[in-house]
């Protein structure tokens, strides 16, 4: 897949080199002036982002200090649940072995040859 997209890709540039207009164009392009340079703008300055932490309720300690937070009520505990017994499970039954040898064919003796 890589290989096709590489050669698609070569494929393209020279089919579209292999035109003279384009090779024209391209000298033609190199052979311009150089683009004079744009002005450059000078952005205002940001607005400073205000403190959000001053509260407006007077009995703080100090002022930008938060109240500190409600202490954590204690977590439900779970009921216990019974555990459950399974019965044991049944003996496994035994494999059959399967023969490694085998066993012999007997084979008939030859006919006797015809004499001459």
């Amino acid at each position: 897949m890589g290989y096709f997209n590489c050669f698609a890709l070569g494929f393209f540039v020279a089919l579209s080199l292999a035109s003279i207009d384009v090779g024209v164009a391209a000298r033609h392009l190199q052979q311009l002036p150089p683009i004079p340079t744009l002005p450059t703008t000078i952005l205002p300055p940001f607005p400073s982002i205000p403190n959000l932490l001053q509260p407006s309720i007077p009995s703080f300690p100090r002022p930008g200090a938060l109240p500190p937070l409600p202490a954590m009520p204690a977590l439900p505990t779970l009921p216990s649940v019974p555990r459950a017994t399974l019965p044991p499970l049944p003996s496994m039954p035994s494999i059959p072995t399967i023969p490694t040898t085998i066993p012999s064919i007997p084979f008939f003796s030859p006919p006797p040859s015809p004499s001459p």
